[in-house]
């Protein structure tokens, strides 16, 4: 059984050292061309500093810092992920964020970045697994209204539509449909994506992502056409998943959703209150 870890910045909800609002934040971070969470992150941390918090001092609710700081939630909450990575930040369950000790930013500095959201064959990469897959359709056509509005285009707009069945080590593992602009990589249609990965082909084309995920999951039973295709015999359950996936300005990147076999998969996932 392969098993995948899946790390995610919601829930995370802060309560805090209050401070006065932030004059124009959100007008004076937008003009930058950092992506807006990590302008949000260096103002916050900027701020703390000027007021001298020291380790162990909490901060306020995501609402009110969000309000102060002229920006959503999702925004907030990554750019409290990306302190909370860096070392300057840190997370206890229930009880909101904290500034974290000078020691923690120290070795959280002499790590590696994060690579952000990781793929099918990343994750198959990593385990030394080696990753294929029987292309269904890879289609170019038009959005319709729902999918536009997930993926922040226009209702038609050209939105290219890939579905795969995905193997590791010959073993048939899931059914996945992934769905995005065509605009952020023309060349999709012109891929073989029997053997390349969709996010390896995203990145070699410059555009920078997924950086994050929303990822949901329920088990149910499989429909014909599933149980067919995952060669699936008797009484086993399939995972059915679904991903918005966002580059680094938190723009939708990318939509999935994926069917696995119950029995050659678990999902496993860090969940901070």
């Amino acid at each position: 059984m392969v098993s995948f870890v899946v790390s995610s910045v919601e829930n995370r909800y802060s309560a805090v050292v209050s401070a006065p609002p932030h004059p124009a934040a959100g007008d004076a971070l937008a003009r930058t061309t950092l992506p807006l969470y990590e302008q949000v992150a260096a103002q916050l941390q900027d701020d703390i500093a000027a007021r001298e918090l020291p380790p162990g001092g909490r901060l306020s609710a995501e609402r009110e810092l969000a309000q102060r700081y002229g920006v959503s939630r999702v925004t907030l909450r990554a750019a409290l992920g990306l302190l909370e990575t860096r070392g300057f930040l840190r997370s206890a369950a229930s009880r909101g964020w904290f500034i974290a000790d000078p020691e923690e930013a120290e070795a959280a500095a002499s790590d590696p970045a994060p690579a952000g959201v990781p793929g099918f064959a990343d994750e198959a990469a990593a385990k030394g697994l080696q990753s294929r897959s029987k292309v269904l359709h890879a289609t170019v056509r038009p959005a319709t209204v729902e999918e536009a509005a997930r993926l922040g285009i226009a209702p038609g707009a050209s939105m290219f539509d890939l579905r795969r069945l995905r193997y590791l080590d010959d073993q048939v593992i899931l059914l996945q449909e992934n769905q995005l602009a065509l605009a952020t990589c023309p060349s999709l249609p012109t891929t073989d994506f029997s053997s390349a990965s969709l996010y390896a082909t995203l990145r070699a084309a410059g555009v920078r992502g997924p950086h994050l995920a929303e990822y949901s999951v329920s088990a149910r039973p499989p429909t014909a056409e599933e149980a067919e295709l995952l060669e699936i015999v008797g009484n086993i359950p399939v995972l059915a998943a679904t991903q918005v996936a966002y580059t680094e300005d938190l723009r939708p990147l990318e939509f999935s959703s994926a069917v696995y076999r119950g029995d050659r998969y678990r999902f496993r996932a860090s969940i901070r209150h």
